[in-house]
């Protein structure tokens, strides 16, 4: 049955993040109109109205980068670096990736269901009804064909979009030391066609870093990425400039992410292939980084700029995007538009879903959280608070 939503200031995200006073009609999941009360269909005026009490509506909100399947806690490695413990010290004591990756293999594809469950919840109590979920801490075929399908079952346990991302190009486990193109070719790609084959992936991610893998180390597993029709994305530019960005660009990647030492070659690389900017401000508080990702050089060439929670146990315990908007705009410089473009059309253009979700316009999924504000700075100015009142997915509400 349509539905109408009058009484609202809404923020379409289309353009920017100005709230202008209209009403929205949603019919069979879909937006039907959008605008002044002035133009509202026929078909649509003697509907029941939803009154907004002057409330703001923009779209749900969209996390484009998380890890949130995952075993165990490091909150014990947290504690001990700030007691000082380098990481060479916390690796020893079996901390660092490797405990994440023992405990991850330890769980059963139901257990990682069951320990994700509260971070999607966390996610979906502010307003996000999109995210996107990493492999990367099974390191195994086996193992990370487990976690994209607990990924894909959490879609069945809650009523959101999730989209799954092969991560196996994590890092290099210690049976693969000083193999890093063994491990791609082995794992990385033989893994990637047996979980296209089934149907568990939406995308392709590796971690281009000294610590990790270089940029001609993860060509053969993008050149496969894209034989097989999936689009790529790169953790990139973290900590060193490999010219990691560029090299996905020139495969067409959706984003790359982190980049906080981006150079000017690969911004206009990113610009050129439209690749999104993804940036990553939980980890760069947590991790106490210097270096701020190059946003000047990003608007000056037209990159799109995304926001996303990094949600993960290691170097970003995050489960809310409304307290990464703050960190955008505190840590980077970010406007109020920018973060909550960042968050909604621009996350949405990272996963690949503009044309599906991330603005509230006529044909696109009925994606839309009402707040308990009336000025759109209010989702970025406030810390520690949740103003959701209602979150509305393809249309239905859901239970908060």
């Amino acid at each position: 049955m349509p539905s109408l939503f009058n009484n609202a200031l809404i923020a379409t995200m289309a353009g920017d993040a100005v709230a202008s006073e209209g009403v929205l009609a949603v019919d069979q999941g879909r937006i039907a109109y959008v605008g002044p009360a002035s133009g509202l269909p026929a078909r649509f005026s003697g509907l029941e109205a939803i009154d907004c009490g002057g409330r703001l509506i923009t779209p749900a909100l969209i996390d484009c980068h998380t890890h949130i399947v995952y075993g165990g806690s490091r909150a014990k490695e947290f504690g001990m670096r700030l007691e000082g413990a380098s990481y060479e010290e916390i690796a020893r004591a079996g901390g660092g990736i490797v405990s994440t990756v023992t405990a991850t293999n330890a769980l059963t594809e139901d257990e990682l269901v069951e320990a994700a469950l509260p971070r999607l919840d966390a996610l979906i109590a502010e307003g996000v009804a999109t995210i996107e979920i990493k492999s990367g801490y099974g390191l195994n075929i086996d193992a990370e064909m487990k976690m994209l399908r607990a990924a894909r079952r959490l879609a069945a346990r809650r009523p959101v979009r999730i989209v799954t991302t092969w991560l196996a190009a994590h890092t290099t486990p210690p049976e693969y030391k000083g193999r890093n193109a063994a491990y791609i070719a082995e794992v990385a790609i033989a893994g990637l066609e047996v979980a296209h084959a089934e149907g568990l992936v939406d995308a392709v991610d590796g971690f281009s870093e000294g610590i990790a893998f270089s940029p001609d180390e993860l060509r053969p597993l993008f050149a496969r990425s894209a034989s097989l029709g999936l689009p790529v994305k790169l953790h990139a530019e973290q900590l060193s400039n490999l010219g990691g960005a560029k090299m996905a660009a020139a495969f067409g990647a959706l984003s790359a992410d982190h980049i906080e030492y981006l150079d000017e070659d690969g911004v206009a690389a990113m610009a050129k292939a439209g690749t999104v900017g993804v940036l990553l401000p939980g980890a760069y508080y947590t991790l106490r980084e210097r270096q701020v990702p190059p946003v000047a050089a990003l608007r000056a060439h037209g990159v799109a700029i995304a926001l996303a929670s990094d949600c993960n146990p290691g170097t970003s315990p995050l489960t809310s995007l409304l307290l990464t908007m703050n960190m955008g705009a505190t840590l980077f410089g970010l406007t109020v538009a920018e973060c909550l473009t960042g968050v909604t059309a621009n996350a949405a253009r990272a996963l690949g879903l503009l044309a599906e979700t991330g603005t509230l316009e006529v044909g696109k999924s009925a994606d839309m959280a009402l707040w308990d504000v009336s000025d759109p700075a209010e989702l970025v100015y406030r810390i520690g608070f949740n103003p959701l009142r209602s979150l509305y997915i393809q249309g239905q509400e859901v239970n908060l």
